[in-house]
């Protein structure tokens, strides 16, 4: 969630952050509104309790006729203190609605519009030129089925539409890609986590998912719980109502299989494992103090390239813009490769920084050290996310580095992940 104290200090800047989104900028006015109404009511409340209290003192000490006068209106105002506490704890309400209906505060800087307002921050690499090696390339698909890696067929047979067989060298490669980046995170302090892939309700909302409008999250309706699109919802529900010590930061690589209905990408890439329902994940997952949360977003970012180099991959980075962040993030970088055969960049990895949004909402907060080394108050923490390899990476590696035969070269940085292998060949 937003922090109301700030926004009500400065809403210019809430507002001119919804303007980026292309969403609601009257809700900056609806939550001043609703935060005046919230503390009126509180104030009259609290009025009339201490009233209340006064009277039951003059109570205890009056006698007779009188007492009975005094009940009459203890009874009364005690009905007014009841209403009031109703209608404080509305206004509570309402402004907590508005407020989970905020979408995070942006970066300052970072492009506004929609999807297609992205700034490209650099390229790297450069496409292979096919037509001069004298061959068409062909698409992951039949390269994956042509060295019997993919069956989409027996996918579909199996559990339907958007599912698929990873067998023998496919399947060796997406453990080899996970285990890659695994090794990286571990030569960079991140804790390794294999966490629950189903959550409450509650762990799904505090990341930021809107549970109830969401087409693309798995709900399990008999226990209430939810199948997580990506292993940030778990490790930031990790350490949900706890105070924690980021004086560094806490790094954590959850290693998951993630669930999407990809329900909005209907007749969009449903070739091949581009959109999938299910597929394999490995996240990082940032904790730190707000002051630490930009320079950890660019070590992601670093992290994220130096597996994409290692893949030799041509890809960009890209600056999301401000209308196609999610409802958490208040700055995303894309990480997108080379696809030959669409001949255009697809993403692999994406990082957010989300600054203090899911912290708040997940009340996750670090102890304040005051300047003489004492313990001080409390404050809200910033969480990072950011992939390091996912099954998608598949696609990439098969058709920037696929030979005219329809075989499939290995990148040197995999090979000791598969035991030497340098060629995945016909079968």
């Amino acid at each position: 969630m937003i922090d109301v104290k700030d926004l009500m200090d400065q809403p210019e800047k809430y507002r001119a952050s919804q303007e980026a989104r292309g969403a609601d900028a009257s809700l900056v006015d609806r939550i001043v509104e609703a935060d005046a109404s919230r503390r009126a009511s509180i104030s009259r409340f609290e009025e009339l309790r201490a009233e209340q209290k006064a009277f039951g003192k003059k109570v205890a000490q009056a006698q007779g006729d009188q007492k009975q006068a005094l009940l009459a209106e203890v009874k009364d105002l005690a009905a007014q203190v009841k209403e009031a506490e109703a209608a404080a704890n509305a206004a509570e309400a309402e402004l907590l609605a508005h407020q989970r209906a905020f979408p995070n505060l942006i970066v300052e800087g970072i492009p506004a519009g929609g999807e297609d307002d992205f700034m490209v921050v650099k390229e790297v690499g450069s496409p292979r030129d096919f037509a001069a090696e004298g061959f068409e390339p062909r698409d992951h698909l039949e390269l994956g089925e042509l060295i019997g890696g993919i069956d989409m067929e027996r996918g579909a047979k199996v559990s339907g539409a958007r599912f698929s067989f990873l067998t023998g060298v496919a399947a060796r490669l997406e453990l080899a890609i996970l285990q890659m980046g695994l090794d990286l995170a571990l030569e960079n302090g991140f804790i390794p986590v294999i966490p629950p892939t189903l959550v409450r309700p509650e762990t799904m909302q505090g990341t930021g998912f809107d549970v109830e409008h969401d087409d693309e999250i798995y709900r399990l309706e008999r226990d209430d719980l939810y199948l997580v699109g990506t292993s940030e919802v778990a490790l930031a529900g990790y350490h949900a109502d706890e105070i924690i010590d980021v004086a560094e930061p806490t790094r954590y690589a959850g290693w998951s299989t993630c669930y999407r209905r990809e329900a909005g990408s209907a007749g969009k890439d449903t070739r091949g494992i581009i959109r999938v329902h299910q597929f394999n994940k490995l996240e990082m997952f940032i904790y730190c103090s707000v002051d630490q949360a930009e320079a950890e977003h660019a070590r992601l970012l670093e992290w994220e390239e130096r597996m994409l180099a290692a893949i030799e991959v041509p890809y960009r980075v890209i600056d999301i813009a401000a209308g196609d962040l999610g409802m958490s993030a208040a700055r995303k970088f894309d990480c997108e490769a080379w696809v030959p055969t669409q001949g255009t960049y697809r993403e692999l990895t994406s990082t957010s920084n989300c600054t203090t949004f899911q912290a708040r909402r997940l009340n996750i907060r670090e102890r304040v050290q005051k300047e003489d080394g004492s313990k001080g108050g409390t404050r809200t923490v910033a969480t990072l996310n950011g992939t390091l390899a996912t099954t998608r990476w598949i696609v990439a590696i098969l058709e920037n580095h696929q030979n005219a035969d329809g075989s499939v070269t290995v990148p040197a940085a995999l090979r000791p992940y598969l035991g030497g292998l340098e060629r995945f060949e016909l079968v």
